[in-house]
């Protein structure tokens, strides 16, 4: 994979992974953001062959060129035999299990159908799993919500943001018959994000592109701060007079602190936010460990005035982008976060191993800084109660322990004479 300069892409930008900035001018459909993404450097046979493995057969997929607007743009062109199978929610679920696909792949999709599905649900007034459809469980939909999580898994995207999102006027014909554009499904699966209206009677943005945005959109505003490697447009399936029908993907590497020079080179993480109303106090410490024991690197609850002058909590962690979207989940239907917001920041991980100390024959880690050693609570909590202690005593042998270690690191070698080695307990 090459960047933006046709480099080869480092090792360390490869394992960070990417952000993916969709920039939704004229909208967005499943086309649009697949065209955009194979616009932008993902490998169209690729991305065919794996789209092979999903359980249906009856379509066809390429890519041509197009010029939209005096853009050149990658449209992409989904053919299907005559599709009269109405799938339910739990069929296309079935489908997206047994094809063989990466598991980010996997759940992306499932992620967006959820969405769909629910939202049919609640417009429909009928169980999730009872729910039809119609041409969102068609094959052009299944091709272009699966090709786009492989597009974005084959250019190492792990990050996903958007502009605000146009829609049009007026009213477009769908299987359940004329509804107002943007359609009720469409407004649904964009409440809580950016839009703006364009005076135009087309479908700028469809079901399938709304909901690819609100399942795997983690921030949405302008362009973030990143250094840019590649970007690519997607064409819609007509010409507009007003603006280039197409949709904008811009690729890079966050780059919170560019031009900063007093800063080092720390890791791109994510802060997120979420509001609670109310928060009992004995589940606070459970949430919180819940989160971290989830790959959180931190979290931490704030108390605020919330509306009506009532007391509430902010609940906030700190996370690697690749973990944001489990993460998001659970806070939003875990703990009924809402409001939820996710800020880039530059942060500076601890060293993955803690070195160690022996207490009592037992192992209980430490964390180092300069100046101060800081005990493991949990390591403690465990040898006060193996050993009939009091915790404060564990602490203050484990501390001593170090401080020991550290003046021993201090002093000449001598030379080594026979010692008898004693394991010490896990």
């Amino acid at each position: 994979m090459s960047d933006a300069t046709g480099k080869p892409a480092s090792t360390t930008a490869e394992s960070r992974g990417r952000v993916a900035w969709f920039h939704c001018f004229s909208g967005i459909a499943g086309d649009m953001a697949l065209g955009s993404l194979v616009d932008a450097g993902a490998d169209p046979a690729e991305l065919v062959h794996m789209l092979a493995s999903l359980p249906i057969d009856g379509w066809s997929l390429r890519f041509e060129t197009v010029w939209r607007g005096g853009i050149a743009a990658t449209q992409a062109i989904v053919r299907v035999r005559d599709d009269a199978v109405v799938r339910t929610f739990p069929h296309v679920m079935g489908m997206l299990k047994e094809a063989r696909l990466p598991t980010r792949v996997r759940e992306r999709s499932a992620a967006a159908f959820s969405l769909l599905a629910s939202v049919e649900s609640r417009l429909h007034r009928r169980p999730t799993s009872q729910v039809h459809l119609h041409e969102l469980g068609g094959h052009d939909t299944i091709v272009e919500v699966v090709g786009t999580a492989l597009a974005l898994e084959l250019l190492d995207v792990r990050v996903i943001s958007a502009s605000s999102v146009a829609t049009g006027r007026g009213m477009v014909r769908t299987a359940h018959g004329l509804v107002p554009n943007p359609g009720p499904a469409v407004v649904e699966l964009l409440e809580g994000i950016p839009t703006h209206g364009r005076d135009t009677s087309v479908e700028l943005t469809t079901p399938t592109g709304a909901a690819m945005l609100a399942a795997w959109g983690s921030a949405f505003g302008p362009m973030p701060p990143m250094t840019i490697e590649s970007a690519g447009y997607g064409a819609g399936a007509r010409d507009l007079d007003d603006a280039p029908n197409c949709t904008q993907i811009v690729i890079g590497q966050l780059n919170v602190f560019a031009g900063s020079s007093s800063l080092g080179q720390g890791q791109q993480l994510i802060q997120l936010d979420g509001n609670l109303d109310e928060l009992a106090v004995d589940t606070i410490a459970c949430t919180l460990q819940s989160l971290v024991d989830d790959g959180a690197l931190d979290a931490w609850v704030t108390p605020v005035v919330s509306r009506e002058g009532r007391p509430g909590h902010v609940v906030s962690l700190l996370c690697e982008p690749v973990l944001l979207a489990g993460l998001r989940q659970e806070i939003e239907h875990g703990i009924g976060a809402t409001a939820l917001r996710a800020s880039p920041v530059e942060g500076w991980k601890p060293s993955g191993v803690l070195p160690e100390v022996d207490v009592a024959g037992y192992r209980v880690r430490v964390r180092v800084s300069p100046g101060r050693v800081k005990v493991e609570r949990a390591d403690a909590a465990r040898v006060a109660e193996l050993t009939g202690s009091p915790l404060r005593e564990i602490v203050a042998r484990a501390e001593a322990s170090w401080n020991e270690l550290a003046e021993t690191a201090k002093t000449p070698p001598r030379e080594p004479g026979p010692a008898p080695i004693t394991p010490m307990r896990p």
